[in-house]
């Protein structure tokens, strides 16, 4: 069962800046139904049903004062905006230590895998 609005109300423009040449730019994901200029919509629209919870923000930051492993995952930085499942949304991800790291790979393929999620075998 989907969680999103009704009327297909879910969309969302995703910019996506540091990730490499092919994963960089702006793309536009529309879901139920799905279409938009994502590389991977139907993906995308996956991992985004996958991260929403009834009456919870998908999109919530990491909490301020997270105790985060000191690991850099390199420079890619994301802003994803629009509307998702009746909530608008301004987000934005970065890999700068290890629970942005995390908050960054559950999005993975909306935001394009980089570093070990990348070098993955698909559906892992």
């Amino acid at each position: 069962m989907s969680l999103a609005s009704p009327g297909g109300g879910d969309h969302l423009v995703v910019s996506v800046k540091g990730a490499g040449s092919e994963a960089d730019g702006t793309f536009e994901v529309r879901c139920h139904p799905g279409g938009g200029s994502h590389p991977d919509v139907s993906g995308a629209c996956r991992a985004l049903d996958r991260n929403t919870r009834w009456g919870r923000d998908a999109f919530v930051p990491v909490p301020d004062g997270s105790v985060c492993t000191m690991r850099y995952g390199g420079p890619a930085t994301a802003r994803v905006t629009g509307r998702w499942a009746g909530r608008a949304v301004d987000a934005t991800f970065d890999r700068s230590n290890g629970c942005e790291i995390a908050q960054w790979d559950r999005f993975v393929p909306l935001l394009p895998a980089v570093g070990p999620a990348a070098r993955r075998p698909a559906g892992r």
